[in-house]
């Protein structure tokens, strides 16, 4: 399974109008019908009924399944071909491949099905990072380069510059703006919650895909994969990674991609000077998830009211003497986990 053609679906869906995020519902019994063959979801049992904004956030397969046969095959490729899948993004490096798709005339409802959620279909990564940041930078396909520039070893004189090359323009700004939502909401209340970072927004899309040998899925061999972008409301970077049939774990790309992505993407923060930034939506919880909280401004304040302001999330250390609380750390506004120490000094 292909992340990033959810993605795509969800944004041609948008873009079509053929759905709403919003008011519009599905139930997930666990599995859907498509003309003889059933597709199951994740969860065992389903999800219930939910919105479509639930759909992606949940990453259930029936859902998107019922969102590809509202857009129709035709429409649905014409998108995944606008978002630049099946052939050579153009960069620079050699042995680049065009990816392998259904075509439309031979498509029927099932591979138009599983191509709604990315099954059946062979792309590269960096075709899924070029689509993934066309959906939300704006709407706008760029072609991918390596080089920045080249200049001479001797005279040290730019000899080539690479300026983005934008190729058409895919979705509007508008569907563009809905699909960040939609994403950064998968990494605070969905499958991506493990990629989330306190103080910044991230949004990002995971997948699970489970590898072919001769025609046939193989048993317990996954490909598990997370693209994440920040900040969610106007994206600077863009990761994607993917791990090959990890041992040991429980094999989703939630439990195992997400982690690494957010250690690539909060690396990034300092080397891009990338800003804080709180948007409306608040990371969920699972109850064996480590919790963070908040921690409030006690500046000003007396012992006695830091600590009521502070218990139960966290231990109060204090250093001084006196009435009033001078400096504490962390500063108000970040982020610490649950039982964690905030230091005061008293004046």
């Amino acid at each position: 399974m292909v992340c990033t053609f959810k993605v795509i679906t969800l944004a041609s869906s948008i873009e079509e109008k053929t759905i709403n995020l919003f008011e519009d519902r599905f139930f997930d019994s666990g599995a859907i019908k498509v003309d003889g063959s059933r597709i199951k979801c994740w969860k065992a049992g389903g999800h219930g009924s939910q919105s479509y904004l639930q759909v992606v956030q949940n990453s259930c397969n029936p859902g998107f399944v019922v969102m590809g046969q509202k857009l129709g095959k035709e429409r649905l490729m014409n998108y995944v071909k606008k978002f630049g899948f099946g052939e050579k993004t153009g960069i620079d490096l050699s042995g680049e491949e065009d990816g392998i798709l259904f075509q439309v005339d031979k498509m029927g409802p099932v591979e138009t099905a599983t191509t709604a959620f990315g099954q059946g279909v062979s792309v590269t990564p960096i075709q899924q990072v070029m689509g993934v940041s066309a959906a939300v930078n704006g709407g706008k396909l760029y072609q991918p380069y390596l080089l920045k520039s080249i200049a001479s070893g001797d005279t040290k004189q730019v000899i080539q510059v690479n300026e983005p090359i934008l190729k058409r323009q895919v979705i509007s700004e508008e569907t563009s703006k809905l699909v960040r939502y939609t994403l950064e909401s998968v990494v605070s209340q969905g499958t991506g919650r493990n990629a989330y970072i306190n103080n910044y927004r991230v949004g990002g899309k995971t997948g699970t895909a489970q590898k072919v040998n001769n025609g046939v899925y193989m048993e317990n061999n996954y490909i598990l994969s997370f693209i994440g972008f920040m900040p969610a409301d106007n994206p600077e970077v863009i990761v994607y990674v993917a791990i090959d049939n990890p041992k040991g774990v429980v094999q989703y790309g939630g439990t195992v991609a997400a982690p690494v992505a957010k250690n690539v993407l909060t690396s990034c923060i300092d080397i891009l000077g990338i800003e804080k930034g709180k948007g409306d939506l608040e990371r969920a919880y699972e109850l064996w998830d480590v919790k963070y909280y908040e921690v409030p401004d006690v500046t000003g304040k007396t012992l006695k009211e830091a600590k009521k302001m502070l218990y139960p999330n966290f231990k109060v250390e204090y250093s001084g003497t006196g009435e009033k609380i001078i400096h504490q750390s962390p500063e108000s506004g970040e982020y610490v986990k649950s039982g964690g120490t905030v230091k005061v000094m008293l004046n």
